[in-house]
């Protein structure tokens, strides 16, 4: 992947499974409030911590995941305390200091010119059209997906893809929606509405609705996708984190000659079944170091949206909730994940 992500490995001494349940919180609760501030992934059996992300916030990570397990011996940990060390860490600082660095690319699409806001943005837009294969992994209204679409139809604009293809694993968020009416273009439409909304917004509903009957834009849910080869196109996978990596590796093995793909997902909302690995996760720790791929690890302070969506996500991270609200699709207890032990 891109010279900008690293990893660390490191053992928490002495190994203690109540102080390590302590660490990681109810269904890891308090290691997804860490991913969700610092902008990193977090692997772990028992003692063994793996942290995956840009150089600065993973050293950062790995101060807090220390400081934190030695507060584990003399005192219970809350989403309060975890926060007040988040905020401890510098990583305001890296922030602020990777600003000066950013490379600006700007996109023009129908409703105007489209730039990043912010750093990580920057990068992740630059990743994209100078990268075959790209990650934007990050919390909601970070605008992973809304940037990658807007580098696809600029892409398809220019005439550099013949297609644009946008796919989703068809996974329900939290819910069962039993059986659903139409044929399957309307039975896939809800999960790929989000898709949809980006199309409309920069092409306009009549482009879309022709560019769709001409098969120039796809919309496909990750199942139909095994079997076939993709040149010449755009591919953006969103929703990622609900791909198991059996789906994952699938999808990433289409990709033909003249081809872009953009990953897109929230390691801190998998709605998976319980036990079941996210392929999103697993991705970022098999291809971390192979030439080509860049990952952008995105965190609240990039969310775009309504200024209380910012807020929502800084107010769950200290509080420390969000295991609890998704206790049906996290793994539990601090070596529960199927993860790989750190390398030597």
């Amino acid at each position: 992947m891109s010279d900008l992500l690293t990893q660390r490995d490191l053992a928490l001494e002495p190994e203690d499974m109540a102080r390590l349940a302590n660490l990681c919180g109810p269904f890891d609760e308090h290691l997804r409030q860490i991913e969700l501030r610092l902008g990193v992934e977090i692997n772990n059996r028992g003692n063994l911590f793996r942290v995956i992300g840009e150089e600065r916030a993973v050293k950062a990570a790995a101060k807090v995941l220390r400081d934190l397990y030695d507060t584990t011996a003399h005192e219970t940990l809350e989403g309060q305390k975890i926060n007040l060390y988040l905020a401890e860490s510098g990583i305001d600082a890296i922030q602020a200091e990777a600003a000066e660095g950013a490379q600006e690319v700007a996109i023009k699409v129908k409703r105007g010119v489209i730039k990043g806001r912010g750093p990580n943005q920057a990068r992740y837009l630059h990743a994209i059209a100078t990268h075959d294969i790209n990650f934007g992994v990050g919390p909601a209204g970070t605008g992973k997906t809304y940037l990658a679409v807007a580098s696809a139809v600029e892409a398809l604009t220019a005439t550099r893809v013949q297609r644009l293809i946008l796919v989703r694993p068809a996974v329900e968020a939290g819910e069962k929606l039993g059986f659903l009416p139409g044929d399957l273009s309307q039975k896939v439409d809800p999960y790929l509405r989000p898709l949809y909304d980006a199309l409309y917004e920069m092409l306009g509903f009549e482009k879309v609705a022709k560019l769709i009957e001409r098969n120039v834009i796809e919309i496909a849910p990750l199942a139909y996708m095994r079997g076939r080869t993709l040149n010449d196109s755009f591919v953006i996978l969103d929703e990622a984190q609900n791909t198991t990596v059996e789906q994952m590796k699938m999808f990433l093995t289409r990709i033909g000659f003249g081809s872009v793909a953009v990953i897109t997902g929230d390691v801190t909302q998998v709605d998976l079944p319980r036990n079941v690995r996210s392929g999103l996760r697993h991705a970022l720790e098999v291809l971390r170091g192979v030439d080509g791929i860049s990952a952008t690890f995105f965190t609240s302070k990039d969310v775009v949206r309504h200024p209380l969506v910012a807020k929502i996500v800084r107010a769950y991270e200290a509080f420390g909730e969000n295991g609890a609200a998704e206790a049906g699709t996290r793994d539990s207890g601090p070596g529960a994940r199927a993860k790989p032990g750190p390398s030597n």
